[in-house]
């Protein structure tokens, strides 16, 4: 059975970039910009967060429901993609075009303001609408702004959603439910996760150091990263392994078992030896315990040499979007045989297997595969490989 899923086109907004172009330049020259001191945000002090500055698109032409950041960025990587959602729309017909999309925020910065305004003057705001804030707003957002007729939903996994929107994608397809399918992630600053975050000691009291001796913690960032996926031969092919291995409500397994477990499903869905993959893009949240594990993981799958780095150090982590988001930067570094810089303080964890950390320097040889690792609370564990099309 033909597993091979292709991706026909991609859009992103992230804190390095509003396109693929200025995506790209700020992702090879490890631009951390985007990574931004807000006072707003935290109730007990400043924080980092990886802030998407782009002006974006207005969505005040949409029913009120609708009027969110979140889809604010939703459109504005939508729009990157829509004249292939339209070629794709007319060779299956809107009906044969689902969405799975993965969100963990949805409009939760607008239930905020609205809930403080309400707490203050006993009434909310006259565009508040619960709605905004519900899971589902964003998959039926995009049907609305596609007008595709297939079946939508959103998923919300954590730090795996938008990584899984492509292995359920696949699903549909192989079903025979759809015939293409519009994945990815969305999510936007707010303070509810920033706080819990911080609540769980998990928050960076600076810029984020994955792998770093000196880490201790995440930045909290926003990104939207949406594709357009199907079995019409496209620039990239995909395929995504999975595990579940339930260790804690919000540690990972320090055996890092789940995590192998995900990347060899990845490998044998893909029919590819472990010597094919030229590089991976680490989940690498500068939390103590998931760059231990990660690190581990890989290690004992690739051993030691794969060129390896960490994003987050970039744009942040980008919760529900960063999966999708982080599988479009291997889908970048293959276009132009390049890959992402490891940026970092170079203060060497001598408890991590040491992986062969991109920069500038040691980059030299032709890449065609890329792995892509995200790893969620509850053990939601997704391994992307993302390959060139040569066809």
């Amino acid at each position: 059975m033909n597993n091979t899923l292709f991706i026909n086109d991609f859009g992103v907004v992230c804190p390095i970039g509003a396109s693929k172009e200025q995506v790209a330049e700020n992702l090879f020259s490890g631009q951390r910009t985007g990574l931004v001191k807000r006072d707003d945000l935290l109730v007990d002090g400043d924080v980092y967060v990886g802030e998407v500055q782009a002006d974006l698109p207005a969505v005040d032409g949409f029913a009120k429901h609708f009027q969110t950041r979140n889809n604010q960025l939703a459109l504005a990587a939508l729009q990157q993609i829509l004249a292939e959602v339209a070629k794709l729309s007319t060779l299956y017909s809107p009906e044969r075009i689902g969405i799975v999309v993965g969100t963990s925020t949805s409009g939760i910065a607008e239930g905020e303001v609205a809930m403080q305004q309400q707490k203050a003057a006993a009434t909310f705001p006259d565009n508040y609408d619960y709605k905004q804030q519900e899971m589902s707003n964003l998959a039926e957002f995009i049907a609305q702004v596609t007008q595709v007729k297939g079946p939508y939903l959103t998923i919300s996994t954590a730090c795996s959603s938008s990584a899984k929107s492509f292995v359920t994608a696949n699903e549909w397809i192989t079903a025979g439910i759809v015939d293409a399918v519009i994945v990815g992630g969305v999510d936007s600053l707010c303070k509810m996760t920033i706080n819990g975050f911080s609540a769980l000691e998990s928050t960076s009291a600076d810029l984020c150091q994955p792998f770093s001796a000196s880490r201790d913690g995440i930045n909290i960032g926003e990104a939207a990263a949406l594709a357009i996926v199907s079995r019409e031969a496209g620039l990239f092919k995909v395929w995504g392994g999975e595990s579940s291995d339930a260790h804690h409500m919000s540690a990972p397994d320090p055996t890092g078992q789940g995590a192998v477990r995900s990347i060899n499903k990845a490998l044998s869905l893909a029919n590819l030896n472990k010597q094919q993959i030229a590089y991976v893009n680490l989940h690498g949240t500068a939390t103590i315990k998931n760059d231990q594990m990660e690190a581990g993981a890989v290690a004992d799958v690739f051993g030691t040499d794969i060129y390896a780095s960490s994003t987050k150090s970039l744009t942040g982590h980008c919760l529900g979007a960063a999966g999708a988001l982080e599988a479009i930067f291997c889908c970048i570094a293959l276009s132009q045989n390049k890959l992402p810089i490891h940026v970092w303080d170079g203060q060497i964890d001598g408890e991590l297997p040491q992986l062969n950390w991109v920069n500038l320097a040691n980059f030299t040889q032709k890449i065609d595969y890329c792995l892509s690792n995200s790893f969620a609370f509850g053990g939601n564990n997704v391994s992307l490989i993302i390959g060139k099309h040569n066809g």
